[in-house]
């Protein structure tokens, strides 16, 4: 086999073992790029290349429920910045973070491809369309009741 071969099924070989890991742990840990760097005898930078390449794979820990907030022209002309902040405020935290409890994890996207029923907020795989801060009490109340009681129900 041509080198050029190797090079391109140890890469497949790094993406399937890259995702094995996030499906597993639910982020990448060091240690186990460290491993997987071994493993395909590769440089450990050219690993964390990799999985800081794909937006699918993260470097630190996420919450068991990841909210996403579509911030595309679309959902932002009807009001996306303002449910991104007031789900900020009834989870305490921001964009990028998880939550002390390590329940939730928020993100903003900047397009989701469903603009016709934006503002548009994903709670793990479900969709939410034409989302207000009234319809946030359903969303995160169902997963956890005391998120919106704790964090300001009246807002």
């Amino acid at each position: 086999m041509t080198r050029e071969g190797c090079d391109t099924e140890r890469k497949g070989n790094l993406l399937s073992m890259l995702q094995d890991t996030q499906k597993q742990y639910g982020y990448l840990p060091e240690e186990r790029l460290k491993e997987i760097a071994k493993t395909l005898d590769m440089p450990l930078i050219d690993v964390c290349g990799v999985a800081t390449f794909y937006r699918s794979f993260s470097l630190t820990p996420k919450g068991r429920h990841q909210v996403k907030v579509c911030l595309g022209t679309a959902c932002h002309v009807r009001g996306s910045t303002r449910i991104r902040k007031e789900i900020e405020k009834r989870l305490g935290i921001k964009p990028g973070e998880t939550s002390e409890d390590g329940e939730f994890s928020l993100e903003t996207v900047m397009c989701l491809g469903c603009c016709a029923i934006g503002p548009v907020v994903v709670m793990d795989s479900t969709y939410y369309g034409h989302v207000t801060t009234t319809k946030l009490d359903s969303i995160l109340g169902g997963i956890r009741p005391e998120a919106h009681a704790l964090k300001g129900k009246d807002a």
